[in-house]
């Protein structure tokens, strides 16, 4: 457990839409609590299974489970280590895009009728602004991990890229992973109703409500740019560390009955 205190508390651009999280940076380390269920955990489950992925490591934040005492309350949430080298700041697309064209990004993507060329939209126009090549594969691995682990909460608002003071621009490690796997049991996804039906009612926001339409369309347009290669037991050897014991058994046991079902849904991912 760690103890926090006023003057840790950070606030930025990047806004949930069910809210923000209490967030703290001390010493280097970024902490986030849960706010309406067991983000935290989502957070480590989900970058741990990155290890064990296509991925390379820079190109995801590590997150790991931690109590977190605040004004005499203790939260359960995830620290992970900030990934920032000097000079550079996290710049959200949504607020990219309306520095350079005055308008909203998510407004402009709404327009379009095809979810294809929505994408394309968003590809073409943070290419043109920063001139990152492949940003399309970038997004497909972004909307694959949203796919498999269901995360409902990515936006305009937490996609970003990275920008120093010379306007010099690199692609972000991905992070915010914390809306997946369910894991609002306040709200949406309650821990006594059926999963199945909870996984099938998850919804995107990136370029559709169908978070599997969204990865199949950045596969078409840009190729499949992840492979997930961990197991059954590696997900149970997750969930049984000392740290993510912080969160209930029962919770534990959705989160590892999600990743079965989605394991067994997407086995070409594999």
């Amino acid at each position: 457990m760690i103890e926090l205190f006023e003057q840790d508390i950070k606030t930025n651009d990047r806004q949930s839409s069910k809210g923000n999280q209490l967030k703290w940076e001390n010493d280097g380390i970024w902490y986030k609590a849960d706010y309406t269920g067991y983000e935290g955990l989502s957070e480590y489950v989900i970058s741990e299974l990155m290890k064990k992925s296509s991925m390379k490591e820079n190109e995801y934040v590590l997150y790991s489970p931690i109590e977190i005492k605040y004004k005499n309350r203790v939260y359960t949430g995830a620290y992970s280590k900030n990934f920032l080298m000097d000079n550079f700041e996290i710049v959200t697309l949504e607020r990219l895009f309306k520095t350079y064209y005055g308008k909203s990004l998510h407004s402009c993507i709404w327009t379009i009728r095809d979810v294809k060329e929505r994408l394309s939209f968003i590809v073409s126009s943070i290419e043109k602004i920063t001139g990152i090549k492949d940003f399309g594969k970038y997004m497909n691995k972004v909307l694959t991990i949203d796919a498999f682990f269901l995360n409902e909460d990515r936006h305009t608002h937490n996609l970003a890229i990275l920008r120093n003071s010379n306007n010099e621009f690199m692609l972000c490690p991905i992070f915010d992973n914390g809306a997946g796997l369910l894991s609002d049991t306040t709200m949406d996804y309650p821990l006594d109703m059926d999963i199945y039906k909870l996984i099938d009612s998850v919804k995107g926001k990136t370029i559709s409500s169908n978070l599997e339409e969204q990865m199949e369309a950045s596969k078409d347009l840009y190729g499949m740019n992840l492979k997930l290669e961990f197991t059954k037991k590696d997900i149970d050897d997750i969930l049984s560390r000392k740290e993510a014991l912080i969160y209930s058994e029962e919770i534990r046991n959705r989160v590892r009955k999600v990743l079965y079902e989605q394991m067994r849904k997407y086995p070409y991912l594999f």
